[in-house]
């Protein structure tokens, strides 16, 4: 009996089957500090007990960024250890705070499965959750991978297409219970700037940058529990390990500390790509576009939509060429929802 596992391949999946992925994660404070101190992370209420207290919640959560990683990293040895490439996501949202002491595990349902027409490729979409140890799910999200055939001569699957959404809606954003701005401190947060001080349409360059080395990507992953070959193994790749497009999402978003300190908390994932690869060696710069805003419910809280662009170094604000490809130097175009006080 085969003991090993070799991962899937893209004739392994069908439509409707569902994933329960191992291991489950107990995080603690170190999680925090150590996320912390692989990215230039500063947002007041994940680095301040206090801060977080005196906005209405108990204390300062896991980063929104590192329990996504968690969540992620539990799904790649079902869903993209053999892939060729992360094609996008869509419909995230963060529905609960994790906290340390909380336990994580993941499952995902596969929504979707196309071949492609090289038939030595398919296109799998999954529907994954993250869940806490009460059985709540704090967050979920859809993507889309390529995977290799094992068999090219296996016979294509019904090709299946799920219906996404382009953008989330801002009454599908949870806010976590308690949050309320209403005694914010722009001054302990970094920038005066509230959601009232955006224009939709406004560009923020981003300014800092920050050089990707070998040793922080490999740490970050190892972190993340993300066993993809093509992060560890330089012989996965013709050239050299690939870093995990996660780095480089949570790299970008740090870099807009310096523009958008009081964009607090990620809660909503509207869809993302990693435009070309990023490879050690490469700094990372970034910008950012306002796209949208939106008033909540809860107390001061105000949404903020957001475009996120990571680039090699590229000039600010340039994105696609005339033939509408992303441009060589652009990384990352990440469209996401965060809570900003009004």
């Amino acid at each position: 009996m085969q003991k090993t596992n070799a991962g899937r391949f893209f004739e392994d999946y069908r439509v409707g089957d569902v994933i329960q992925h191992a291991v489950p994660r107990t995080v603690s404070g170190g999680e925090r500090a150590l996320y912390h101190a692989l990215y230039p992370m500063r947002h007041a209420l994940y680095s301040s007990d206090e801060f977080a207290r005196d906005c209405g919640l108990p204390g300062g959560p896991l980063d929104d960024l590192a329990a996504f990683h968690i969540v992620f990293g539990k799904t790649v040895p079902d869903v993209s250890l053999n892939a060729v490439a992360n094609l996008g996501y869509a419909e995230g949202r963060w529905l609960k705070p994790v906290w340390p002491g909380d336990t994580l595990r993941a499952s995902s349902e596969v929504i979707g499965l196309k071949q492609n027409s090289n038939g030595r490729t398919g296109v799998v979409w999954v529907h994954s959750k993250g869940f806490n140890q009460h059985d709540d799910c704090v967050m979920e999200y859809k993507r889309w991978v390529m995977l290799r055939k094992r068999d090219q001569d296996a016979p294509a699957p019904e090709t299946v297409l799920p219906e996404l959404k382009a953008v989330l809606d801002p009454a599908d954003l949870v806010i976590p219970e308690g949050l309320d701005f209403t005694g914010y401190d722009c001054t302990l947060a970094g920038e005066p700037h509230r959601l009232g001080d955006y224009e939709i349409g406004e560009k923020i360059d981003h300014v800092d940058g920050v050089t990707i080395e070998e040793a922080e990507h490999m740490m970050a992953t190892r972190l993340w529990q993300n066993t993809s070959k093509v992060h560890f193994d330089v012989t996965a790749r013709p050239d050299q390990r690939l870093i995990y497009g996660g780095h480089v999402i949570s790299m970008a978003r740090a870099l807009s500390f310096n523009g958008l300190a009081n964009a607090q908390m990620i809660v909503g994932l509207n869809g993302g790509a990693h435009a070309n690869p990023c490879l050690a060696g490469n700094t990372v710069k970034a910008w950012s576009e306002v796209l949208d805003k939106a008033r909540t419910d809860a107390p001061g809280v105000g949404a903020i939509r957001l475009r996120l662009v990571a680039t090699k170094g590229g000039a600010p604000f340039a994105l696609k060429g005339p033939d509408g490809k992303y441009l060589p130097d652009v990384l990352l175009d990440l469209d996401y929802w965060a809570l900003m006080p009004v």
